[in-house]
């Protein structure tokens, strides 16, 4: 049976027929409840107040009833019209924003508490158009992710990814926007229940994210990185480490470097 991002682009596939047919199956409703509230299991966000979350892949607002039952504020992110409008017609306590996660999340820095996100962020790896990069649309929805978390904010994606390829690049994707965390896998052992959670942070948050009993880092088939992937995977801290190294073993300094010493002023007379 074929996935439904190799059919079609979201805002094609989810069209009024299929948002109202995904909307009032049982079984999928049962399902959406289940992985919102493992991602919100994980999230370990406090209890005492009122959470901003936001809710990347809304859909229809399935996932978004359950931060309401939470007494959780949210707003709901989709690339679908019409699965935004069978959102209002369901009357959901969420804002809702028609919006193409791939362009970068809209919203201003230090924004959000926490960020989930059900079934949604495998499509970015999907090129749907001539001049889609899903490289790029994954660097620049992380980049902005991470800008409008505030610090500590916590992010609980889950998501179906197609192989290891897809998996480590939504992994090195993330790390390079300064993302700390993994991949945790629900029934590893399971074909049918296999499920993937990609869980993040912004920083060190106050409240830890919940990890007891879960397996961390999806097993990736292993292979020799060339120098630009491994650029591509390290962190700014491991970048500016390099660049010294390098500068050291040219017998310079950045504090010595021309590029970095102020120009000497005239003397006046």
């Amino acid at each position: 049976m074929s996935r439904p991002e190799q059919l079609a682009p979201a805002e094609v596939f989810y069209n009024e027929t299929e948002s109202r047919k995904y909307t009032n199956n049982t079984r999928i409703q049962h399902i959406q409840a289940k992985m919102t509230l493992r991602a919100l299991e994980l999230l370990n966000l406090p209890k005492d107040t009122a959470n901003f979350i936001l809710d990347i892949g809304c859909g229809s607002g399935l996932s978004g009833e359950i931060l309401t039952e939470e007494g959780d504020m949210w707003i709901g992110m989709d690339i679908s019209p019409d699965m935004l409008a069978t959102a209002l017609d369901r009357e959901v306590e969420g804002d809702l924003l028609l919006a193409d996660i791939g362009n970068g999340i809209p919203f201003r820095a230090g924004t959000f508490d926490a960020v989930i996100s059900i079934s949604a962020i495998q499509w970015l790896c999907n090129a749907d158009t001539s001049n889609a990069d899903p490289k790029r649309r994954l660097l620049r929805f992380f980049n902005t992710l991470y800008a409008s978390l505030k610090r500590g904010g916590k992010v609980a994606a889950q998501f179906y990814p197609m192989n290891d390829n897809q998996l480590d690049q939504i992994q090195s994707a993330a790390k390079v926007a300064g993302f700390q965390g993994g991949v945790v896998i629900d029934d590893p052992e399971s074909k049918k229940n296999k499920k993937y959670y990609l869980v993040l942070s912004a920083g060190t948050p106050d409240v830890q994210i919940n990890l007891e009993g879960v397996v961390m880092d999806a097993p990736t088939k292993e292979r020799k990185l060339n120098k630009k992937q491994m650029k591509l995977m390290e962190t700014r801290k491991d970048y500016i480490q390099r660049k010294k190294e390098v500068m050291k073993r040219r017998g310079k300094s950045v504090a010595n470097d021309s590029k970095f010493t102020a120009r000497k002023r005239r003397p006046r007379f």
